[in-house]
């Protein structure tokens, strides 16, 4: 037993993966849509309905063909006994068979006695002529119950005959009987006839019924459009126009309360945005008036703490002290208030200036500024053999790349390694001109990466939201204002492009992807 289970096993093991790759193979299938289901579902209705009255029809002729045979073939039962003379004094009319007046042609004429073959005649052309009956059929013949009832007999010498078997004298057996082939000539013209009228019936209804479908479907075809035009707006921020709506509302109809359903939907929507959009814009206005108006006040402040901290007059320590401390912090919401400004105007949509910018100038510039401000890190730079020139703000830029560096600079330990990458996109090899490289539709990266402890999960997903501050109490440094990557992000989708961070301890890395020509707009944004 084991024996066998052990050859088994691998073919259960074949079986299993069949299954398990045609379970697969279903599961990818693409679904079939709606209208091909309406279509296949009307067509094989069609065809099985087809088929049923083609059955019927075949069968009904079938058995009135055979009920108007079986009369035939009683009435030949009646007069044959007389034609081999078996309970009736035979009629002889010449060298025939016997008497074969009023004998359809084809008619069969068999006498067994205890199962052996006495005399076998067909009629043809009015005479009876002798039957070569083999002994399978003699056998076939034999088998037939002696009834009086009709019987099919398949007979290799004659062919398919329906038969009745009657008892004679002397234990003799007459069998009767008249050929199907006139019968089975029939239903296969009927079935012939009828494949063929369904067949055309089924073409002209499946071409039709598509069509019919197709065009009953339009409505639902619109309202799916809308529902895609409206899952592909931007929702997330700014002005939306909404797509039209449906024009099929008819409550009445399913595809109509669809449509309305859908139209009620899409208006509860745009008056959603409309009212996101008005508070956004009142916020956005908020922040701008009140950072410019509070630009001046804090000048005004930092300039009296300035004033008092160069007179000569001796003070006290405390004063002294509170003096610093108001110089710093005015300084501090100088610099919060002016960030705030700039990304409530990128908001707004105020278009930044665009002229040729030296990316390799400004990331040299950057690293320079970065070493003086940081001079317990290790500050490197990877640039390509030629310089990198994109169409952009340089003033913007310069900020993106700042932020980037202060950014590593607050948030990592001293001795930490921060590389900035300047590149092409892989479509643009680094070696050609900057011409070149706008010709091709080419994107630079900027890579700011660094070897620090990185950024905790759970800021990760946030981390270019406005006011997310990192943890800057393990390096000492004082903590920003937690505008410094939400300006980069909005600096850098104002220029087309798009920022993203990868972090784990050891490596992080924010990318910048800018294009090399990208028209955002043609006026210098006013505000430095």
């Amino acid at each position: 037993m084991s024996g066998r289970t052990g050859r088994g096993a691998p073919n259960e093991g074949v079986w299993r993966r069949f299954g398990t790759a045609a379970g697969a193979r279903l599961a990818n299938a693409r679904p079939l849509s709606l209208r091909a289901r309406l279509s296949g579902g009307l067509l094989i209705l069609l065809a099985l309905s087809c088929a049923v009255v083609g059955v019927v029809a075949a069968v009904a002729l079938r058995g009135a063909l055979t009920d108007r045979l079986d009369d035939q073939l009683t009435q030949a039962t009646d007069r044959l006994p007389a034609s081999l003379g078996v309970g009736l004094p035979a009629r002889p009319t010449g060298p025939g068979h016997g008497d074969t007046r009023g004998q359809m042609q084809g008619t069969l004429g068999v006498l067994l006695s205890d199962g052996a073959l006495l005399d076998a005649a067909v009629v043809e052309s009015g005479e009876g002529s002798a039957a070569g009956i083999s002994d399978a059929d003699v056998a076939a013949l034999g088998a037939v119950p002696r009834d009086g009832r009709a019987h099919d007999v398949d007979l290799s010498t004659v062919g398919r005959y329906r038969v009745v078997s009657v008892p004679g004298d002397d234990d003799k057996t007459l069998i009767t009987g008249l050929p199907l082939e006139p019968v089975d000539d029939a239903v296969f013209q009927l079935v012939l006839v009828c494949a063929v009228l369904f067949g055309v019936a089924l073409a002209i209804t499946g071409l039709v019924g598509v069509l019919w479908i197709r065009w009953s479907l339009r409505p639902l075809r619109q309202v799916a459009a809308v529902a895609a035009e409206v899952t592909a707006l931007p929702l997330a921020s700014g002005t939306v126009r909404l797509p039209p709506l449906a024009s099929d509302t008819d409550q009445r109809t399913e595809v109509g309360a669809v449509g309305a359903a859908l139209n009620r939907m899409v208006g509860h929507v745009e008056q959603a945005l409309a009212r996101r959009q008005y508070s956004e814009e009142r916020l956005r206005r908020f922040a701008a008036d009140a950072s410019h108006e509070l630009r001046t006040p804090l000048a005004a402040i930092r300039g009296y703490a300035e004033l008092s901290l160069c007179d000569t007059a001796p003070v006290s320590p405390t004063v002294l002290r509170a003096l610093r401390r108001i110089e710093a912090t005015s300084t501090h919401m100088s610099t919060l208030v002016d960030e705030l400004l700039l990304l409530a105007r990128i908001d707004a949509g105020r278009p930044l200036a665009r002229e040729k910018v030296d990316l390799t100038l400004l990331a040299l510039e950057g690293i320079e500024d970065a070493r003086a401000a940081g001079p317990e890190h290790h500050w490197l730079l990877d640039l390509p053999g030629s310089p990198v020139v994109l169409d952009g703000d340089p003033h913007r830029l310069h900020q993106v790349l700042a932020n980037l560096l202060a950014n590593a600079r607050l948030h990592t330990p001293s001795g930490t390694r921060v590389t900035v990458r300047l590149q092409y996109d892989e479509a643009c090899p680094g070696g050609q001109s900057a011409e070149a490289a706008e010709a091709a539709g080419a994107t630079v990266r900027l890579v700011v990466a660094d070897d620090g402890p990185g950024v905790r999960a759970e800021l990760q997903a946030g981390l270019f939201d406005r006011f997310v501050r990192g943890d800057a109490s393990e390096t000492g440094a004082q903590g920003g204002s937690g505008l410094g990557l939400s300006i980069v992000a909005a600096v850098v989708e104002a220029h087309g492009g798009a920022v993203k961070m990868t972090s784990r301890p050891g490596a992080t890395v924010f990318t910048v992807t800018l294009p090399v020509d990208r028209r955002f707009g043609s006026q210098r944004d006013d505000v430095k």
